[in-house]
C-alpha cells in the first residue's frame, strides 16, 4: 500500500541544510498497524505529512496504492486526502461551536453526499466509539478521551483506506491514553491499516511493526520471537 525509496525532505536554515528526512526508506502493507518512533525533532512530523499527502518529498520516490505522488497536483492530492487517509491529531482539532455529531459530519458534507447518509455514517461512526449518548455535546462538554474518540470517530467516518495517527494520546492521561491506543488496535483487526506516530515506544509496543525514526533516518526495529 505504501512504499517510500530514499525519500529526502530538506530544510535550508541559517545558510545550512537541515534533513528533516534523510533517505527514508520503508514499506507498509494492506491491513497492518505501524508504529513510527522517535523524540521531538527527529523527522517524525515530516514523515507524517508525506505519507499523509500533506507535503511532498524533495527527493526519492513515495508510491500510494502503486501510484507516485509526485505526479499529483495540489487538487489532486488533496481528494486522496480525503478518499484514503483519516487523520487523527494530538490536538483533537474538533470545532467548538460544533456538536460532536456535527463534526463527524463535516468530511461527508464536504464529499457532497446527501444528508440522510451523511446523519446515517456519522450516528454509526460515534456508536462504534461508545459515543451513543453524547454525540450532541460539544467538545467542552467531553472529556479528553471523549474528544478523541469523537475525531476518531471523525476519521473513520469516510471509509479510508489508511488511518494516521500522530501522537494520538499526547493530551491524555495514562489510562485514557491505553484505552485509546487498544481502541486503535480494535480498529486493525477490523481490517483498518493504522500508522501510529509517536515518541512512546511503550505506547508503540502494540503495533505488529516499529521504525524509529532518528536525525531523518528510519529503520525498522527487528522483530523478537
Amino acid at each position: 500500500m505504501i512504499e517510500m525509496k530514499d525519500v529526502s525532505k530538506v530544510y535550508h536554515m541559517g545558510g545550512e541544510n537541515v534533513y528533516a528526512l534523510n533517505r527514508a526508506t520503508l514499506e507498509i502493507n494492506a491491513g497492518e498497524f505501524i508504529a513510527v518512533v522517535g523524540p521531538s525533532g527527529s523527522g517524525k512530523s515530516t514523515l507524517m505529512n508525506i505519507i499523509g499527502c500533506l507535503d511532498v518529498a524533495d527527493s526519492g520516490e513515495y508510491m500510494l496504492d502503486g501510484m507516485s505522488i509526485e505526479k499529483y497536483s495540489e487538487n489532486e492530492l488533496a481528494k486522496i486526502r480525503n478518499l484514503k487517509i483519516g487523520f487523527v491529531f494530538q490536538s483533537f482539532n474538533l470545532l467548538s461551536k460544533m456538536t460532536a455529531l456535527e463534526n463527524v459530519e463535516l468530511p461527508l458534507i464536504y464529499k457532497g453526499l446527501r444528508n440522510r447518509e451523511i446523519r446515517s455514517r456519522a450516528e454509526d461512526a460515534l456508536a462504534k466509539m461508545g459515543l451513543e449518548d453524547r454525540m450532541r455535546h460539544k467538545p467542552t462538554e467531553l472529556s479528553g478521551g471523549q474528544q478523541q474518540r469523537v475525531a476518531i470517530a471523525r476519521a473513520l467516518v469516510t471509509q479510508p483506506s489508511i488511518i494516521l495517527a500522530d501522537e494520538p494520546t499526547g493530551n491524555l492521561d495514562r489510562k485514557t491514553g491505553e484505552e485509546i491506543i487498544h481502541l486503535f488496535a480494535d480498529l486493525n483487526e477490523m481490517g483498518n491499516t493504522v500508522i501510529l506516530i509517536t515518541h512512546d515506544m511503550e505506547i508503540a509496543q502494540i503495533a505488529q511493526r516499529r521504525f524509529n525514526i532518528l536525525d531523518g533516518q528510519v529503520t525498522e526495529e527487528a522483530k523478537h520471537a
